[in-house]
């Protein structure tokens, strides 16, 4: 029995509506494996909600007194996790007498996940594909939402004529970090379209914001990266895109989560709860409201106007969400595509890891 053959049904149905190579026979069997199983996809992948905001019901009683003091890292260059500004500037935390400081958080993802686990943070907003590697290892941190989708990209020179990842066998790949989730993500979607991620293609690392420059030089036939440095490049550089994570049914799978210190959920549900569902709701804000949103990130990038800011959450999956079962899933599905690029173990029991790093604080 192969590897998409152990899957469950609905995962394996997804990586089928993915095109991710799951198994050894040749992309055209591949193909029409995936016209075979077309009809009897489930109706969430044939027909997806063009959004589908978490249901959270009725909000928990707020209780009187000082608020909660609480922290929460993220990462400020990163336009993906606009709600968390918004959040404080419109007010959510306040709504649940939280009282939210920020901590700038640009290091490492294991320094990240141990300062949360440790209680030097409460919780923070980052990218699936750069925390799961690190969560596989143990750290006492729970996934508890997916924010959105959207915000990585895979960008060509005009020039070059590269306009798809088939195209992409025996290129170099430029990224800005080795472990990053956009690397991981394209690495699966090469995989996707037949072009082994480790033996057809070279991963190069450079600088971010040299990154076009390696295309110019050609010392680079493509480049990834994340919003809002890549949706600039492509202006200021006239780049085309070649794919993105906003791509077939990968716009339903939230690629930004909220993680919060495992003791937090154990002990305090309140407040894991409201923290959660604040940011939630000012990610529905965003989806609603990208203008206003664009002002607000304004000062967090001085390098993009705010109706530029505003384009690029207007182009990312704002009103995808997940929460409890749903968002389970979406993470046991991340689990089972890292395997294929051999960066989580075969042996991964991806439900159980699911579960564990995993938690409904919000039903």
């Amino acid at each position: 029995m192969n590897f998409e053959q152990r899957l469950p049904p609905g995962r394996r149905a997804f990586l089928v509506a993915a095109g991710v190579a799951v198994s050894t026979t040749s992309l055209i069997a591949r193909r029409v494996l995936a016209a075979e199983q077309a009809s009897s996809l489930p109706p969430e992948i044939l027909h997806p909600p063009l959004c589908a905001l978490a249901q959270l019901g009725p909000p928990p009683p707020i209780p009187t007194g000082p608020p909660r003091k609480l922290t929460l890292a993220w990462n400020e260059a990163a336009i993906c996790t606009a709600a968390v500004p918004v959040a404080m500037s419109q007010g959510f935390f306040k709504r649940y007498n939280l009282d939210v400081n920020y901590i700038n958080f640009a290091g490492s993802t294991d320094q990240l996940l141990e300062a949360i686990a440790t209680g030097k943070a409460d919780g923070a907003t980052g990218m699936a594909l750069r925390w799961l590697k690190p969560l596989e290892q143990g750290f006492d941190v729970k996934l508890v939402a997916g924010l959105h989708s959207g915000c990585m990209h895979m960008l060509a020179q005009r020039t070059s004529g590269i306009t798809e990842l088939s195209q992409l066998r025996g290129k170099i790949i430029g990224v800005g970090d080795m472990a990053a989730p956009d690397k991981n993500f394209f690495g699966i979607m090469l995989q996707q379209h037949g072009i082994d991620p480790e033996r057809d293609v070279t991963w190069q690392q450079f600088p971010a914001d040299l990154l076009p420059l390696a295309l110019q030089k050609g010392e680079a036939h493509a480049i990834t990266g994340g919003d809002p440095l890549t949706w600039l490049w492509r202006r200021n550089y006239d780049l085309v895109q070649v794919a993105s994570n906003m791509d077939g049914p990968y716009a339903r799978l939230a690629c930004c989560v909220i993680g919060l210190r495992g003791n937090l959920v154990r002990n305090d549900q309140y407040v894991a709860d409201a923290l959660t569902r604040a940011i939630l709701e000012a990610g529905a804000w965003v989806a609603d409201h990208p203008d206003e949103a664009g002002k607000i990130f304004a000062s967090y990038a001085p390098k993009a106007k705010p109706a530029q800011l505003a384009t690029m959450l207007r182009e990312m999956g704002h009103c995808q969400q997940a929460i409890g079962v749903k968002f389970q899933n979406q993470i046991a599905q991340y689990a089972d595509l890292l395997k294929l690029i051999g960066v989580f173990r075969q042996g991964t029991d991806s439900d159980r890891f699911a579960r564990r790093v995993t938690a409904n604080v919000v039903a």
